[in-house]
């Protein structure tokens, strides 16, 4: 969500709940160099604010971008966004259009828009607003129907436009991006989610398979869950946090019901409705765009990070979906890259914390876009876009596939076994288990580093902080003695006991430097990398949920369990000299919030109920807990 905060005003009242967008941004771009792009984008184009009105009456309010050049006519490029469109003022231009220079350039119509119910437009928001299926009349809207529209109007309404419209957008504006292709408008030729917000709980944002993201959600909250004050062109202030580590405030708070009374109140809406549907139910269900994503008419070009910490589950599943509920002839690319959230958009994109990836990965990404939109927008070019084009970390390369997952694939299993080994041999012995004591109030840290904000770089952080706690479990191979490529998705495969009636499992797949290994004297690492436990991939599961997202279920105490749920997708090359490693742990706090290990609504508890309880981790020939991979030929 840090890149959802983008810019409120452009040289002055910058606010963001979580900062590291704003540097990022800072990074891009001087507010020097901003101003003198901007006389030089008055000079080619022109401005105008205006309000398209939607079926039902109500008017967004929407900035347009027109090239002075009259000769011939531009296609159309729109973003939707929650973010508010033109903090400036009406003799502003926006950000994004020094930004996507590479399209100012070719003279696209650039188009922004607040969606329903934010900033300058009127109408009530509604977070993920669900899909109506079946519209009777027109008072049925929802965001295909406000997309629809605005398209509509612009096609018929601003004055050398070509015919053809893209739809494109980043996270929260990647959701609005996915509404783009849902009955889309005959004019949508093109739409690009980027980092697509799309199942908030089953692995977006707010939950990973039921499990809650809680710093996150409650620095977005604070400043973007505020009833709506239209029209404004301000934002709400940020938290202010009142000690500078968050570990220490949530650990200081308590339960999660304390949360709201001390610091959010009624006002934020989703946040109390967030917590009044602790399960899967209709309320969740309503709001995933996935099973809406068919009969799709406009050419897709799904982007996503491999280290975003927000909507990796988004990208990859949007992609999926198109793919599996559409016809072959539907022209549907990926596009994965090194990136955190929103990475590829601004800056270069050298690296994510201490790894770096030898070049620029933006380079490859903004050619693939340009190229996308020029020939589905301009019918310039030729249709050369691989279907998948994957970047694979470890080996540090750009590649490109028929399918993702590739096909050419063998599955394989790496078997947990005593003395903290994994291998691809089956246990052979009869009873084996490693045993732990987790204690709720003393939970494994996210990262080694003391922040206020979730950090972008602990999806590659150093993790040996952790597998120096008691209560981490860590098992890895011998040192390789060959290339060893995962692609593709990973699925843990735990045999389990507590003597609590709740866990949380956390299992990260992690990668183990030589211990010889030298950093570059031209990069800025902070740590010895000789040893590095890269993180590759880490994923958590609220255990109550393992037969049932929708109906939760109570460990018996000391009875051995099955928890098996997929990760995300992989790219990476575990090279010769590495190890693999795999870290199992049953907190990650404060990026989620703690499970009481006690079968309760966490969302109502109290501190009464968290207990400590002892944890197995089985790995004999009866209980083999193992993580199932994909290894690329």
């Amino acid at each position: 969500m840090n890149f959802k905060m983008k810019i409120l005003k452009m040289k002055s009242n910058i606010i963001s709940p979580l900062r590291s967008a704003i540097l990022i941004l800072l990074m891009a771009v001087s507010f020097s160099s901003y101003s003198q792009t901007v006389e030089t984008l008055k000079q080619k184009y022109d401005k105008q604010e205006v309000y398209i009105t939607m079926r039902d009456g109500i008017r967004l309010f929407t900035s347009i971008y027109t090239p002075k050049n009259k000769s011939v006519a531009h296609p159309v490029l729109l973003n939707r966004t929650p973010y508010n469109i033109e903090p400036g003022g009406p003799e502003s231009f926006n950000f994004f259009m020094q930004l996507y220079n590479r399209y100012t350039d070719d003279e696209y119509i650039m188009v922004f828009q607040d969606v329903r119910g934010k900033y300058m437009s009127e109408g009530e928001f509604e977070d993920i607003r669900p899909v109506i299926s079946e519209k009777k009349s027109n008072k049925d809207i929802d965001e295909t129907t406000d997309t629809w529209d605005t398209v509509d109007w612009l096609i018929n309404n601003i004055r050398n436009n070509n015919g053809n419209v893209g739809i494109f957008g980043i996270s929260y504006p990647g959701f609005y991006s996915t509404m783009g292709i849902i009955n889309a408008h005959p004019a949508v030729k093109a739409v690009s989610p980027q980092a697509p917000v799309t199942a908030w709980f089953l692995g977006d944002d707010f939950h990973h398979n039921g499990a809650f993201f809680l710093l996150d959600c409650f620095s977005f909250y604070y400043s973007n869950g505020q009833k709506h004050r239209a029209p404004t062109r301000t934002g709400y202030p940020s938290f202010k946090w009142p000690v500078p580590d968050s570990y220490e405030f949530f650990l200081s708070l308590g339960a999660d019901k304390n949360i709201s009374p001390e610091y959010l109140g009624d006002s934020v809406n989703f946040w109390n409705d967030a917590f009044a549907h602790p399960d899967y139910d209709d309320f969740w269900k309503a709001r995933n765009p996935l099973p809406f994503l068919k009969n799709v008419t406009p050419a897709v070009m799904t982007v996503g990070g491999w280290f975003d910490a927000e909507d990796l589950y988004g990208a990859l599943h949007t992609y999926a979906a198109i793919e599996k509920q559409n016809s072959p002839s539907v022209k549907n690319f990926l596009v994965m890259g090194p990136w955190s959230h929103g990475q590829w958009a601004f800056g270069k994109g050298n690296n994510l914390g201490n790894i770096y990836w030898g070049m620029d990965a933006n380079k490859k990404f903004i050619s693939q876009e340009k190229k996308f939109f020029d020939f589905y927008l301009k019918g310039e070019g030729k249709s050369e876009i691989a279907e998948a084009t994957i970047f694979v970390t470890g080996s540090n390369e750009w590649r490109s596939f028929d399918s993702w997952p590739p096909k050419n694939v063998v599955e394989k299993t790496l078997y947990f076994q005593p003395a903290g080994v994994i291998s691809f041999s089956v246990p052979v012995i009869k009873e084996s288990f490693d045993e732990y004591l987790s204690d709720p109030m003393k939970p494994v840290p996210y990262t080694e580093s003391v922040h206020i904000h979730r950090t972008a770089e602990y999806m590659t952080d150093d993790q040996r902080f952790a597998a120096r706690r008691p209560d981490v479990m860590v098992y890895k191979t011998d040192i390789l003695q060959e290339d060893i490529t995962l692609t593709g998705p990973l699925t843990a495969d735990l045999f389990v006991s507590t003597t609590g009636t709740d866990a949380d499992y956390i299992v990260k797949l992690i990668d183990v430097l030589p211990p010889d290994t030298q950093s570059d004297l031209s990069t800025n690492v902070k740590v010895p990398l000789g040893g590095y436990q890269m993180l590759v991939r880490g994923e958590v599961f609220r255990g109550k949920y393992r037969n049932s997202f929708e109906k939760p279920e109570p460990f018996i105490p000391g009875n051995i369990t099955e928890v098996k749920y997929a990760l995300p997708d992989v790219a990476h090359t575990f090279k010769k000299g590495h190890r693999i490693m795999i870290q199992i742990q049953n907190s990650w706090f404060p990026l989620v919030d703690r499970n009481p290990q006690k079968f309760v609504d966490i969302y109502k508890c109290s501190e009464s109920d968290f207990q400590k309880a002892t944890q197995r981790i089985y790995h004999d020939t009866n209980n083999s807990s193992c993580i199932k991979v994909t290894v690329l030929q």
